[in-house]
């Protein structure tokens, strides 16, 4: 029993680490409706968002099964403050501009593409269920960012200098996607987690053949953010925090 206790512990913060990422990426992306550069653009961020959304609903639910606390969804997202948040730092940055929305889009659908399709295979069947389901939304999120990413990579001179920038200045929250701590070493014992080492070789390879379609550079700089997984963040998630929790802080327990 102490062991079983043990496992779904694990399986609890490591199911709200993936929502956590989800989430906020969910809220970026929310913050552009009906300021997408064109119509058509503007719908897609919308869907990608929803679709996030989605994925952090249904981890957040499992999370909250493995806990059996009688909490919800809503209470794991809406009453935890930012020290107490797991997503990667990458997922927080701001919509500079358009080129920087794609490139965190990009990064983030890389690795959501190949974490998913590896918990697919998951030894923990609710995992590899939820796991599934959002591989197919990924994919087509992945199809988009690099559809873009080489627009604007083949594009203007002064696109062509606007995506390098974001790739230059983004490039440095990409480190800690790959940085395994002891909840992740555990779940790859146990063959329910990713080996985020083999997680990135795929990573980097699908990277760089984007990035030579796109005509862009990849940094040299091999210095990383890190800090996430310890509850670590940059001053920005306090900022989407009080704006997404502001109505369940204000009013417990509201419903629409």
């Amino acid at each position: 029993m102490k062991e079983m206790m043990k496992k779904e512990e694990l399986l609890y913060n490591y199911s709200v680490r993936i929502a956590d990422n989800c989430l906020i990426l969910s809220h970026r992306l929310s913050e552009l409706c009906a300021k997408g550069p064109v119509l058509e653009e503007d719908i897609a961020l919308t869907n990608i968002s929803l679709d996030l959304l989605g994925q952090s609903s249904a981890f957040y639910k499992y999370s909250a099964e493995l806990e059996n606390k009688g909490r919800t969804e809503d209470d794991i997202a809406f009453h935890r403050s930012e020290r107490h948040f797991y997503n990667f730092q990458l997922s927080e940055y701001p919509n500079i501009d358009f080129a920087y929305v794609i490139v965190r889009q990009f990064f983030s659908d890389v690795y959501h593409y190949y974490l998913f399709d590896f918990l697919s295979q998951s030894k923990d069947q609710k995992m590899a269920a939820i796991s599934a389901k959002s591989l197919k939304e990924v994919t087509y999120h992945l199809r988009h960012s690099s559809h873009w990413l080489n627009i604007l990579g083949n594009g203007s001179e002064e696109s062509q200098l606007k995506i390098q920038k974001a790739v230059d200045s983004l490039w440095i929250y990409t480190g800690e996607l790959f940085v395994p701590d002891d909840l992740d070493k555990k779940l790859l014992s146990m063959k329910i987690g990713v080996d985020l080492k083999e997680l990135k070789t795929l990573w980097m390879n699908k990277i760089n053949e984007v990035f030579q379609a796109s005509k862009l550079s990849k940094p040299t700089s091999n210095y990383f953010m890190s800090g996430s997984k310890e509850g670590v963040h940059t001053e920005c998630l306090g900022h989407i925090l009080s704006d997404m929790q502001y109505l369940q802080r204000s009013y417990p327990g509201a419903e629409w």
